[in-house]
């Protein structure tokens, strides 16, 4: 499963620039608007000092950690709901991501050009949702022409979705982006303004605090606020893991930025990780929370999905504490579960399947 979060904002506020520190890959990152045009994708491995610890125990020769996708998507501007800037495009690549990391500039630069005058965090996140707002109203207007039409078969639930449409339309109308709301998610229907968001606050290197009154905006609809200095994270990438060590340790960092934008993602998505251990293999696994443990094996192989017996459970700190999986199996501290078990963050399973 592609679990791929869309880093937006507006033109020049450093997105090419936080995606190419997340994926250390080379794209343009130059001082005009629309630079980037097709979204670059790049899949960013989670740090998982949990996987690493675990390592220790089972000590494979291939480690494979869980990985997560991040979209550079180009900058939307006033206008984009109505095709500005190449909006409609741009628009279209937000659609097909799972939640959003908004970039918004808190750095002064002169030699970059600021694309609406001057800083203002607040201001340039409600330019993007008012977009984002916008572009919604059109697809539920044209969603409630077919509920509308669909009314006359009589069945209550196109009743009911039309009742739904109109919640939603009412609080775009109040300027209330759906994120902000408790409404329900309608399937099918891909409203922008309800994909979940981390805001990301681009700061200079020497002054990385975030706004107070931002923080308490932010947390009125439960959203994380990360900030970093691109520029710095990008240089971080650059060095080696001991140099960058001590460069962090230098400006009092116990780890990168990046490393709390990527964790913040996996929150946002509400994902967990399982491990397996496997012949040579050791391997984390992304999930949904709540994922039952035949579908969890199913992402490994669809086979063992559907020829699931039973999940052999430890928690990873048990097996980290005990030192070896024989270990926790002669002491019973390895669990057994069927096919309604959910699975648990920090389970480590061997699954047992016959096709």
């Amino acid at each position: 499963m592609a679990l791929r979060i869309g880093i937006i904002g507006l033109p020049n506020v450093g997105k090419s620039t936080v995606f190419n520190a997340l994926t250390g890959l080379d794209v343009p990152a130059l001082n005009y608007p629309f630079c980037t045009i097709e979204p670059n994708q790049g899949v960013v491995l989670i740090p998982d000092e949990r996987l690493l610890a675990i390592a220790q125990v089972s000590q494979p020769q291939i480690l494979t950690g869980a990985t997560i996708e991040f979209v550079d998507i180009a900058g939307l501007v006033k206008g984009a709901s109505r095709g500005e800037g190449l909006g409609n495009q741009f628009l279209g690549h937000i659609r097909e991501v799972d939640a959003l990391a908004h970039v918004v500039r808190l750095f002064t630069n002169e030699d970059v050009a600021h694309s609406t005058g001057t800083v203002d965090p607040r201001r340039d996140v409600e330019i993007v949702d008012l977009e984002l707002m916008l572009a919604d109203l059109e697809t539920i207007r044209k969603r409630r022409e077919r509920t509308e039409r669909m009314l006359k078969t009589g069945e209550a639930k196109y009743k009911e979705e039309l009742e739904l449409l109109e919640k939603y339309q009412a609080a775009l109308e109040q300027g209330i982006p759906l994120r902000r709301t408790s409404l329900p998610a309608l399937p099918g229907l891909p409203l922008l303004s309800a994909k979940p968001v981390v805001y990301v606050l681009n700061t200079d290197e020497e002054n990385q605090e975030a706004p107070g009154d931002f923080l308490a905006w932010a947390a009125e609809e439960g959203a994380e606020v990360i900030t970093m200095a691109a520029d710095f994270e990008r240089e971080l990438t650059r060095l080696d893991p001991e140099e960058a060590k001590l460069f962090l340790e230098d400006v009092g960092m116990d780890k990168p930025a990046l490393h709390r934008l990527v964790e913040a993602g996996v929150r946002l998505l509400n994902l967990i990780t399982f491990y397996t251990i496997k012949g040579e293999e050791t391997r984390a696994w992304i999930i949904p929370r709540g994922l039952l443990a035949p579908q969890a094996a199913g992402r490994i192989h669809t086979d063992m999905e559907r020829g699931f017996i039973r999940a052999e459970v430890i928690p990873w700190d048990v097996l980290v504490r005990e030192g070896s999986v024989q270990a926790c199996r002669e002491q019973g501290l390895q669990r057994i579960e069927g096919k309604d078990y959910a699975v648990q963050d920090g389970d480590v399973i061997f699954f047992r399947f016959n096709v």
